[in-house]
């Protein structure tokens, strides 16, 4: 007898650390890694320098909360808008800045897009989230999760970027499996420059030369008897 493929929230937590290392990697044209490691906890918190958090909710609920110390922070800022071709002169100096507090939660929520988007193709279930929040803290602060868990689980690990500073992702959601009762074709993510490059290159098939005008003058001549 054929045995199902069962999803944990093992499985879950480590697709949510690849969109966290491969957006943050290539926002930051910088390596940007995780543990092989990951750490059981009772309940999730931010923590100083720097707390972002979302919710989601769907298929399954939870949290997830990035925290970041002010070197973290700060490189990972620094090395976006550098990506982005933002002068040296113009870039903020303190973790405290909006300006590093508006880079971060664009991230977020890039990187948690890109995970709604992958539970969505693999798992065949459909998850949303709200608006990321960030926050400066000089103390730890305790976080609960305002939505239904039934079971919660709370997960934490360790990334590190290229210069050696570490954050930590803590995710809290419900004790749940996914089961795969059938087989099915996961989509494959379509690159945008090829979309366009098909779409012209139809474009050009299906443009035919224009028809050469045709002299009717003898025609004209014929019915006029002359």
């Amino acid at each position: 007898m054929k045995r199902n493929k069962v999803v944990t929230t093992e499985d879950i937590l480590l697709k949510l650390c690849q969109s966290v290392s491969g957006v943050l990697t290539s926002a930051t044209s910088s390596n940007v890694t995780y543990s092989a490691m990951v750490q059981k906890i009772t309940k999730t918190s931010l923590k100083p320098d720097f707390g972002c958090f979302v919710l989601f909710d769907g298929g399954f609920s939870g949290l997830v909360v990035i925290n970041f110390t002010s070197k973290a922070a700060l490189e990972v800022y620094t090395n976006y808008m550098r990506n982005m071709g933002m002068p040296e002169d113009e870039l903020a100096v303190s973790h405290t800045s909006d300006e590093v507090a508006d880079v971060l939660g664009e991230l977020m929520n890039q990187l948690v897009g890109h995970f709604t988007n992958q539970i969505r193709k693999d798992l065949h279930t459909h998850i949303t989230q709200n608006q990321p929040k960030m926050l400066s803290l000089n103390k730890q602060v305790n976080l609960s999760v305002d939505t239904n868990l039934d079971r919660p689980q709370a997960r934490r690990v360790t990334f590190s970027t290229e210069k050696g500073n570490i954050f930590y992702l803590e995710l809290a959601m419900d004790k749940t499996e996914f089961i795969q009762l059938g087989e099915f074709d996961i989509t494959e993510d379509e690159c945008p420059d090829d979309i366009l490059e098909q779409a012209q290159q139809k474009m050009k098939q299906t443009q035919k030369p224009p028809a050469a005008k045709q002299d009717n003058s003898d025609d004209l001549f014929d019915e006029l008897g002359i």
